[in-house]
């Protein structure tokens, strides 16, 4: 047999004379390896006498020992190395210039949340999210809108299979929100009035074509005090389009509409002028070279929409407003087709997307 001793030393010299990996991973197999001398020893063992095997098995155990520790010091050592190696001869010069930019881009409709929420933010008003699987009360009930109601044939409503009835409980409706106006009714219930909120988020209803999308993203506004009339809303929505638009000439006209969850309602169309046969947003709409175009729904908060959120309509009023976030990405940006936001193509991203340093700010421009 060989005399355990006499392996340690000779195996210890070889791990420490190994000067790469794979000669270090030579010794493991020479001495740990399935036919390795130190394996062959540890199966010497079971044809031992009980009086050998008492001598000579705590030394076979501390060669493996020995081995094995030298072996991990020697592949710690060898790994430093070469790292140290490496980071010596990779150097980079800070002082160069960048040979190439990010050429990631932020999406337009990522951008114009970035925008909204700027804007908004410096008029007082909070962001507000909500789930987009909600319910047939939140969606609809709430707002004004009830099970036998017509307006409920406004939108195309992706609806999911009944809830079973559970004891005490009553079977919900569930569905995609197709608008985010569910936030504005979670937000009257969970907070006490005064309430200035934006919700934008991801909408859907059944329609599709080069303005309509099954998803799309829009933003509503809320304004729940004392005293609120259609002039502050009015004021609001000219202080953001001029915002947004970044021009002073922005002029709105309010035409009467009508929602369910508002009374009086009213579409907002803002004045544009034809510029090399493009309408461009701002100027008077009653221009020879302008027109009207509609790019928002407004109203005062129904009565009825304010109590079902346990308020008192006598005390407290507010107004509401909405539209897509989409449809004012294309108008501020220059796009013709909802359809392409949705279609991944890398050259449509990198000609309508925007840096990762474009962020938006009231003082420098909230547009890129």
């Amino acid at each position: 047999m060989t005399d355990p001793d006499l392996l340690t030393s000779d195996l210890l010299a070889a791990v420490d004379a190994a000067a790469t990996p794979e000669a270090l991973e030579a010794v493991r197999v020479r001495a740990l390896g399935k036919q390795g001398e130190v394996t062959a020893l540890l199966k010497s063992l079971g044809g031992m006498t009980p009086d050998e095997r008492q001598v000579e098995g705590p030394r076979i155990h501390a060669l493996r020992e020995a081995v094995t520790v030298a072996l991990a010091a020697r592949k710690a050592s060898l790994e430093q190395a070469a790292l140290d190696a490496r980071l010596a001869s990779e150097t980079l010069d800070l002082t160069l210039p960048v040979d190439l930019p990010p050429t990631g881009t932020i999406h337009p409709v990522s951008q114009v949340m970035d925008e909204l929420a700027e804007i908004f933010a410096d008029l007082g008003f909070a962001v507000a999210t909500g789930p987009e699987i909600e319910d047939d009360w939140h969606n609809f009930t709430a707002l004004n809108i009830p099970e036998t109601h017509p307006a409920r044939a406004m939108h195309d409503t992706f609806y999911f299979e009944p809830q079973a009835r559970t004891a005490g409980d009553e079977a919900r409706r569930m569905l995609l929100r197709t608008h985010t106006s569910p936030v504005q009714i979670r937000t009257m219930l969970a907070n006490k009035p005064p309430i200035r909120i934006i919700a934008p988020g991801r909408t859907y209803r059944s329609d599709s074509d080069a303005t309509h999308t099954p998803m799309f993203h829009q933003v509503e506004g809320l304004v729940i005090d004392r005293g609120i009339t259609l002039g502050h809303l009015k004021w609001t929505l000219e202080t953001f389009l001029k915002a947004y638009f970044e021009r002073e000439d922005i002029v709105l006209r309010l035409r009467p509409s009508y929602f369910p969850f508002t009374e009086p309602s009213a579409e907002v169309d803002v004045g544009y002028t034809l510029i090399k046969g493009k309408r461009v947003i701002g100027g008077s709409g009653d221009d020879a070279n302008g027109g009207w175009m509609e790019v928002l729904g407004s109203g005062m908060v129904h009565p009825k929409v304010i109590a079902a959120c346990g308020l008192d309509p006598a005390e407290w009023q507010g107004f509401a407003f909405g539209c897509g976030i989409d449809r004012l990405a294309m108008l501020k940006y220059g796009m013709d087709d909802l359809r392409a936001f949705f279609d991944g193509d890398v050259r449509w991203l990198k000609h309508y997307g925007f840096s990762a340093l474009d962020v938006p700010t009231l003082s420098g421009g909230v547009g890129a």
